[in-house]
């Protein structure tokens, strides 16, 4: 079972938030319990405020967005590029329009809401996406692209790969596809409040060409910022690519 770490910050806030409370009209004692009320509600309260409303930080922690984004990248999510919603319960308060063809966005996974995914929205409510040969076609009409050259196969296993520029709308983005004859065919009319997103790389994503779309109330907002890549290398070594920090999410 995945840990709900969104669970576990409401609640202490909560609890450290009674502490104080009940301290402040009740007891009016100086003990432990009492201190700790008051140091960490302040705390935990604004984190919980700032997570849920405004920004969140989330690891990438697979290749299915290379090139975009890479194995220990830390971005941010703008929490409120789609909506204003409570924190558990996910109600939205406040509607701020939904996704446009081209976002990143992180979601929580239609078949286990308690994992986080990030992928590329492609797909509209009431469109009718199609994938066959590689290529993307929406309504009929296939999405422009444009080789830009070979790059070496990310998942080490020497596949010859591509590196394309693909346009959505008025949006402009790299990905990768490998040279292998296998591809998957897929065809999905995406249903009111649903979006249909897939990974930048490809042919090694797990996203609505395998699992289906991803409903409305499963967004948790827009990817749009790195402010840190910490990837393992091999046993305990680490090392920071510099290059990726302070980078724009396209």
């Amino acid at each position: 079972m995945a840990f709900d770490f969104e669970v576990l910050l409401v609640g202490l806030t909560a609890i450290s938030g009674v502490v104080w409370l009940l301290n402040a009209l009740v007891f009016r004692s100086d003990g432990v319990m009492a201190e700790y009320g008051r140091s960490f509600f302040p705390v935990l309260l604004f984190v919980v405020v700032l997570r849920s409303f405004v920004v969140e930080p989330f690891r990438i922690p697979s290749g299915s967005m290379i090139p975009t984004l890479q194995i220990g990248d830390f971005i941010l999510v703008n929490k409120f590029s789609y909506g204003v919603r409570l924190p558990i319960v996910h109600t939205k308060l406040v509607d701020l329009g939904g996704p446009e063809r081209g976002d990143v966005v992180v979601f929580r996974f239609p078949a286990e809401p308690k994992i986080d995914y990030i992928k590329r929205v492609v797909g509209l409510p009431g469109d009718e996406i199609t994938y066959i040969d590689k290529r993307v076609f929406i309504n009929g009409e296939p999405v422009p692209v444009s080789v830009i050259g070979t790059v070496d196969d990310p998942t080490g296993r020497g596949v010859q790969t591509i590196e394309v520029e693909e346009t959505l709308g008025d949006k402009s983005h790299r990905i990768h596809l490998q040279n292998t004859s296998y591809t998957r065919q897929t065809r999905t009319v995406v249903p009111e409040g649903h979006f249909f997103v897939m990974g930048d790389n490809r042919d090694n994503s797990s996203d609505s060409r395998r699992w289906g779309t991803v409903p409305e109330a499963n967004l948790a907002g827009k990817a749009f910022f790195i402010w840190m890549n910490f990837s393992k290398q091999s046993g305990m070594d680490f090392d920071v690519d510099w290059k990726r920090i302070g980078s724009r999410i396209h």
